[in-house]
């Protein structure tokens, strides 16, 4: 077992990252992607990185497999996708020093939990992540969880999904306001579908059409410090496509608190298949400056996970 300091020494090497930069072109970092993610094997993963020009990749690990109503009697178990844990991620990340980092995880309300992610953070884990569990967002054991990011400075990201993941979306502002400390970044189709103030419809997970200003996600970004936003994945991807006039307007607002991310499955790295390169398209496309760009895809990322 390494600790902290040996870890980040291994896979945060200065050289070794800006090496792979001027080889690849601009740096990209992802902060969104699995080990084992729809039984992905791991050399197609590497190559799916690169392939998107990826320079620093953050693994985010599944908790331990439990059966439990939170786990939803075990199906969401791997993320609900086959993603494996901790120790998968340290070692596909310690097998290539510079690419990869890690995040912590577990199952917020299961014996032990703290204990196992507070070994993981030991270890050099940079988030806690990601949190997909079926528990309300301000329970007493996720409670414990943001107290813990505080204690070792690192940010949580929250799969909000209703009536499966994070139960509460509506009174997160609660939490943003008792823990300022602590950075949260929001992620996947209920985050991403309350970018408008219309949205009514809480079972609808990937609305389509133009967006009004104003919903919950936009007033948290304006109105928390402490509150960032995940791009990744198909929600991400709808978000930023559904109404392209309103993307432009909402990433120069929230340009210093958008992240990219992939959470992608594909295996090819490239073309209309592959979601995680049609994200990076949609930034460089919406970004409407090469400043905002570069935040969205590198600058943000390494100034919050302090790369």
């Amino acid at each position: 077992m390494i600790d902290r300091r040996e870890f980040l020494a291994a896979t945060g090497a200065v050289l070794a990252l800006r090496g792979l930069a001027r080889a690849q072109g601009e740096p990209i970092i992802d902060i969104h992607q699995h080990v084992g993610y729809s039984g992905r094997p791991d050399e197609v993963l590497l190559a799916h990185q690169r392939a998107m020009g990826i320079t620093t990749t953050i693994l985010l690990p599944a908790g331990r497999p439990a059966t439990r109503p939170s786990t939803h009697q075990g199906g969401s178990n791997g993320l609900q996708a086959q993603a494996l844990g901790q120790d998968a991620c340290f070692a596909f990340a310690l097998a290539h020093p510079g690419e990869f980092l890690v995040g912590a995880n577990d199952v917020p309300d299961l014996e032990g939990a703290l204990v196992e992610i507070e070994r993981q953070l030991k270890r050099g884990a940079v988030v806690i992540a990601e949190q997909k569990f079926g528990v309300a967002c301000d329970a007493p054991e996720m409670q414990a969880i943001y107290r813990l990011a505080e204690q070792y400075r690192v940010p949580v990201l929250m799969h909000w999904q209703f009536g499966m993941y994070n139960h509460g979306f509506e009174r997160f502002h609660t939490m943003l306001e008792k823990y300022p400390r602590v950075n949260f970044i929001g992620h996947a189709q209920t985050w991403w579908a309350n970018i408008d103030a219309r949205h009514a419809d809480q079972t609808v997970l990937y609305p389509k059409g133009p967006v009004t200003p104003g919903g919950i996600t936009d007033r948290y970004l304006r109105d928390y410090p402490n509150m960032y936003g995940d791009l990744s994945a198909g929600s991400g991807l709808n978000a930023l496509t559904r109404d392209e006039a309103f993307t432009r307007d909402f990433l120069v607002r929230h340009q210093d608190k958008l992240l990219y991310g992939s959470d992608c499955n594909d295996h090819v790295g490239s073309g209309e298949k592959c979601q995680g390169a049609q994200t990076i398209a949609a930034v460089r496309r919406l970004a409407g400056s090469k400043a905002v760009e570069r935040k969205l895809l590198h600058d943000n990322a390494k100034r919050l996970f302090r790369i």
